[in-house]
């Protein structure tokens, strides 16, 4: 990436669980949980052909740019499907 963090991982990574401010976030009852599927795909192997700037602009995010390309295309699936 060529912008340049602003984040302090120094400070996060000496930061505990109890200093998280989860005021914002609702509680999840058992209600929640009772109801809660784990959906996990079958992955498959495949072939595809793809732009070379394409390619080395994901690769260029780091690690894992194949799980980001499969998760744009789960979204533009999921929106063709609405």
């Amino acid at each position: 990436m060529s912008n340049t963090s602003k984040t302090d991982w120094d400070r996060l990574a000496r930061q505990g669980d109890q200093d998280i401010d989860t005021s914002d976030i609702p509680e999840l009852g058992p209600e929640f949980f009772e109801s809660a599927q784990v959906y996990l795909p079958a992955k498959k192997t495949v072939t595809i052909r793809l732009d070379a700037d394409v390619l080395e602009w994901f690769k260029g995010q780091g690690s894992g740019y194949q799980t980001r390309i499969n998760q744009l295309l789960r979204q533009y699936m999921q929106a063709q499907q609405r």
